[in-house]
């Protein structure tokens, strides 16, 4: 029993269930997560060890190397990738999709432990973090006050604040920025080490040797139970300068004779500033699969309660929000969504003249959207720009299925049957070309399943927004619009005359046409399909490509680079010299700057993944325009690279991504171009990223051409002479102690800790020299080195040099290798690429064992392009299965795809004439054309089949065909048109991101219906002019087609044309 008949036997139940599926679609839809993109889960881990000091040759030999080698042993491996600066090691390790990610954890993990029996002393356990491209800073958690030291604050960010973050579900919680680890820091002057013979190291044995961390035990006295305590730990941070150093002739010397206590911090190494403002913050980062509007607003919600954690003098306030982004893209998708919806239903009122008509066709739009996203929230689905682009083109498909069966209820009545007879037989009738009509459409999507990486991570949503929807629709078109309609439609349908005599007179003069180019319908069908065909080669190879469309959303981040080496506080004045430029070109119109100056802090390694800059000479900053201030962002940064060039030559600038969309789709890279050589000579990689350098540079529409490395980071090379050493009785570990006390600090090379029993926390004590004081090639010559009554120095038994080396160390696999970045102004992704591959072809090999290939963006554009038209080409082979498999017939399967190149054809047109570029959103556009170009066209090829079968003349047959569809057709195109206009248009602050997929739709619906009418017609006729009435069952009582009898219905439609 069919669905129709099942409907209008129990009505009241399909009334009772629809409603139930709308209440739970309801709460659903309150439920359902909201985010930007959808879950991109990409199989990635990351492993980060920190040793402060370490230059970048000995972080890559003694941590990267070791850790590559042990991970070659863990399963599922796609490739390694390490940078290596001073003091930090950062591995990336990519995983083939089907890998179990539980299992690939467990096994680095393992890999990690064995790593670290090569480690050096005092070498940290790596951290081993799995991050998704999805896991990004959705905005910042400033802290301020007017009268406490940055010390202050960045210990209660850390000890109050970030401990709440837990308290948020999906919201990740990593360490403050913009100062440093509280630390209780021993500062020793040389000059008093000196006097007393006394070396660094010495006083930090002396620091080990009286602040010791030792378990308490109990004393079991009478009949009570004691904890026994001692004083092994020191309590007051004053008492560390009351320890004995040494004792010379019974006096003793103390810490405080020759240093200077204090509760401070750890060397400083970077700042954050807010406004140009010394300040700290912490990133809410929030997890892959969490929802950026339930982080961000749990974590709103929560504020307040960190707020009276705090003194009232430190403030709290929430920047950048990127959920404002997320949900102006839901709110611009969802307002064109219902405009769409809103001119449709115009659209059909206009076509139908019939208020009850239109009312049936609307309130399944809704129904069916809300069913829709029940579905996709069954299916693990989220609110995003690709969901919900997929429902609102799956509301023009809606609307297709039921406009086409208020149609064919329409044309039953106007044969003369009773109204009740007229909506069975109608809904009974064309339930096999709307089934087969959604398995076209869903055919359409199929491939989506078929993708892998981003491309899949992104198509599939939107390839689930609309099959479900679509399913949704098709039940409902079978079910509750024949219920409406027998509740809602009159008895007899009264077309008013103007209405009928104007349809009549387009009916006329589209039947006239059509006859003329009947008579010459080969060479038209030739002409047709060879135009088509060189012109939309022609367009593809002339239209610009991307991944998505560009943004203008009044952000942006720049990166700026003093020469290599520069010092923390030079950088600091640069990064206020540049936010005054910018302040000055958007003519004070900036809302808030954020910064962040120098590189991430030893202690806090694992922050490298949301702020990477690789020495004190590099900055990152933020801003955000003021809302309301419309500028093209693109020429803003053009104007800004020339205002910064020409009042600080000698910085060099670089605008990564900002917002979600940008830095998800980027997967890490700094710019959209990135050329990568590898190889393990690294003057052979230097020679030749210069010359790369140099020939991008020629390129009119590149900017920011830069290696990414430092290459000249100056070096002081200490060479120790072993043999005075060992003259002088000293041991290469008492030197290097000393060195790295008075250069660094003892944080790394003794472990002393000091609890505050107030908070409860732990903090490093460490000696060092003063930053100010070791300012000198001489004061490094004078570091004592060992005790005795004439303590040798460091200048005595060692040999001092400055040159210049490479400040990090990219590896992949074996091979070293460099990267020349570049961005983009006023050329799109895919051209950009053509131009730089072929600067690349004009040099000359590259030495043996360095290869050069393209990186960034442009990689993941060639694997999204290419997985979209190999997408495309196996969704109109699955439709033409479909098709043959339901007429049994190769030819009209053929003839029914005949409008597909005009489809493509006039979506590349559209976006050329708007000025869109083909990116992920316009394909999918284009794919959603073709689908609904072959269920127009499935109307068509059906309608005429049949009369053909039943009249033996294919000519008259396709004239009829297109005469009694041409009302449905236009019907349905022009009211999906019209629900695409909004989008096209590109309205609200997010509206542009949809847009090329509207415009996309609008111009291949152009096309299609031009060649649904005009064209298919000629073609059926071509095709199926000779052919013959022989039925292809093979059953031994098949009958010919031509004995069948005549349909009423079709008999009358004839009769009446």
């Amino acid at each position: 029993m069919s669905l129709v008949t099942n409907a209008l036997k129990r009505p009241i139940s399909v009334i009772i269930f629809t409603v139930s599926l709308l209440i739970f679609s309801i709460i659903a839809a309150t439920k359902i997560p909201i985010d930007i993109f959808p879950r991109l889960n990409s199989p990635t881990i990351y492993v980060i060890e920190s040793y402060g000091g370490m230059s970048p040759k000995q972080m890559e030999g003694f941590f990267s190397s070791r850790l590559q080698d042990q991970f070659l042993y863990v399963t599922g491996i796609k490739n390694i990738s390490a940078k290596n600066i001073q003091g930090l090691t950062l591995l990336k390790l990519s995983f083939y999709e089907q890998t179990d990610m539980a299992e690939a954890s467990a096994q680095v993990a393992l890999q990690v432990n064995r790593a670290m029996k090569f480690f050096p002393p005092g070498a940290l356990p790596p951290q081993v973090v799995r991050f998704d491209a999805s896991s990004l800073p959705v905005g910042q958690l400033v802290l301020s006050s007017k009268n406490r030291s940055l010390k202050e604050i960045y210990d209660m960010a850390s000890t109050l604040v970030r401990p709440s973050f837990s308290a948020v579900s999906g919201l990740s919680a990593p360490p403050p920025f913009g100062a440093n680890s509280r630390t209780i820091t021993i500062s020793v002057n040389p000059n008093k080490l000196r006097s007393y013979n006394l070396t660094p190291d010495e006083v930090v044995q002396a620091l080990a040797a009286f602040n010791v961390m030792s378990p308490s035990g109990n004393l079991r006295m009478d009949n009570n139970m004691y904890v026994t305590t001692i004083n092994s730990l020191i309590k007051d941070v004053d008492e560390f300068g009351n320890i004995p150093v040494v004792t010379k002739d019974g006096v003793p010397i103390y810490i405080k004779d020759v240093a200077r206590v204090a509760d401070a911090s750890d060397v400083t190494v970077s700042y954050a500033l807010i406004n140009g403002r010394r300040s700290v913050y912490i990133p809410a980062v929030k997890t892959a699969d969490a929802s950026t509007w339930s982080v961000v607003k749990g974590l709103k919600e929560k504020i307040p309660e960190i707020q009276s954690l705090l003194p009232e003098d430190v403030t709290i306030s929430y920047e950048f929000d990127q959920s404002v982004a997320v949900m102006n893209s839901v709110e611009s998708l969802l307002t064109e969504g219902g405009l769409g919806a809103l001119l449709t239903g115009l659209m059909v009122l206009l076509f139908l003249k019939d208020w009850r008509s239109s009312l049936i066709v609307v309130i399944t739009i809704p129904v069916s959207v809300l069913i829709g996203v029940l579905l996709l929230s069954l299916f693990n689905q989220t609110i995003n720009i690709m969901t919900l682009s997929g429902l609102a083109l799956a509301i023009g498909i809606l609307v297709d299925q039921a406009t086409v069966t208020i149609e064919s209820i329409h044309q039953h009545q106007e044969a003369g049957k009773p109204k009740r007879l007229a909506i069975y037989d109608a809904c009974k009738e064309i339930a096999l070309p709307l089934f087969l009509i959604l398995l076209c459409i869903l055919a359409v999507f199929a491939p989506s399943f078929l993708m892998e990486g981003i491309p899949k991570a992104m198509f599939l949503p939107l390839s689930l927004a609309i099959g479900l929807t679509m399913i949704a629709s098709y039940i409902m078109a079978q079910t509750l619009v024949p219920i409406l309609a027998n509740w809602l439609l009159k008895d007899h349908i009264k077309t008013a005359s103007t209405h009928t005599s104007l349809f009549e007179r387009i009916q006329k003069k589209y039947l006239h046409i059509l006859r003329g180019l009947m008579k010459r319908k080969r060479i038209t069908t030739f002409v047709y399909l060879t135009s088509t065909i060189l012109l939309t080669a022609f367009a593809f190879m002339y239209i610009g490509k991307d991944m998505m469309p560009k943004l203008n959303n009044g952000q942006f981040q720049l990166r700026i680079k003093e020469p290599d080496g520069t010092r923390l506080e030079r950088t600091e004045e640069k990064v206020k010299q540049v936010l005054a430029i910018i302040d000055s070109t958007v003519n004070g119109q900036v809302a808030i700057t954020s910064a962040y100056v120098g590189i991430v802090p030893s202690s806090y390694g694992v922050s490298n993944l949301y702020v990477f800059n690789t020495g004190t000479h590099e900055a990152v900053i933020q801003v955000n325009l003021k809302k309301g201030y419309h500028i093209n962002t693109d020429e803003l940064k053009d104007a800004l690279r020339q205002n910064i060039a020409y009042k600080l030559p000698n910085l060099r600038v670089n605008f990564e991504p900002i917002d979600m969309t940008e830095k998800i789709m980027s997967q890490g890279a700094a710019t959209p171009i990135e050329v990568r050589i590898a190889g393990k000579d690294m003057d052979q990689l230097k020679a030749y990223a210069r010359k790369v350098e140099a020939g991008m540079k020629q390129i009119n529409d590149l900017r920011d051409v830069q290696i990414a490395q430092p290459l000249k980071i100056p070096t002081v090379s200490i060479h120790i002479d072993r043999l005075k050493a060992a003259q002088l009785g000293l041991k290469m570990t008492d030197i290097a102690r000393s060195v790295t006390a008075s250069t660094s600090s003892s944080r790394f090379t003794e472990k002393i800790q000091w609890l505050d029993e107030k908070n409860t926390y732990t903090y490093q004590v460490q000696v060092q020299v003063p930053e100010y004081v070791m300012n000198t090639m001489d004061e490094l010559r004078e570091i004592s080195l060992v005790k005795g009554q004439r303590s040798p120095t460091l200048g005595d038994i060692a040999s001092f040099n400055t040159s210049y080396e490479a400040g990090e160390f990219d590896r992949q696999g074996p091979r070293r290798y460099l990267t020349v970045m570049a961005n983009l102004h006023r050329i799109d992704l895919g051209s950009a690429t053509a131009q730089v591959q072929q600067v690349l072809d004009q040099f000359e090999a590259p030495p043996r064992g360095v290869t050069v290939e393209l990186k960034g963006m442009a990689t993941l554009l060639n694997e999204t392009l290419q997985s979209l038209q190999l997408g495309l080409g196996f969704a109109i082979l699955v439709i033409f299965l479909l098709l043959a498999a339901n007429y049994q017939s190769a030819k009209l399967s053929l003839t029914a795809l005949a409008t597909i190149p005009a489809v493509v054809l006039g979506s590349l047109v559209f976006l050329l004439l708007s000025g869109s570029t083909l990116n992920l959103q316009s394909y999918m556009g284009m794919i959603m054309s073709t689908g609904v170009s072959v269920a127009n066209a499935i109307l068509i090829v059906s309608n005429a089949e049949q009369l053909r079968l039943h009249h033996q003349h294919a000519e008259t047959a396709a004239l009829f065909s297109a005469s009694t569809r041409l009302r449905p057709i236009m019907m349905t195109s022009l009211a999906m048109i019209a629900g695409m206009i909004p989008m096209a248009m590109g309205m609200g602050e997010a509206g542009e991101q949809a847009a090329p997929l509207g415009r996309a739709v609008i111009g291949g619906l152009f096309a299609s219906t031009f060649a649904v009418l005009f064209i298919l017609p000629l073609v059926f006729a071509w095709a199926k002019g000779k052919a013959g009435f022989q039925s292809p069952s093979l059953l031994p009582n098949a009958i010919d087609n031509a004995h069948k009898p005549s349909n009423p219905l079709v008999t009358n439609i004839i009769h009446n044309n």
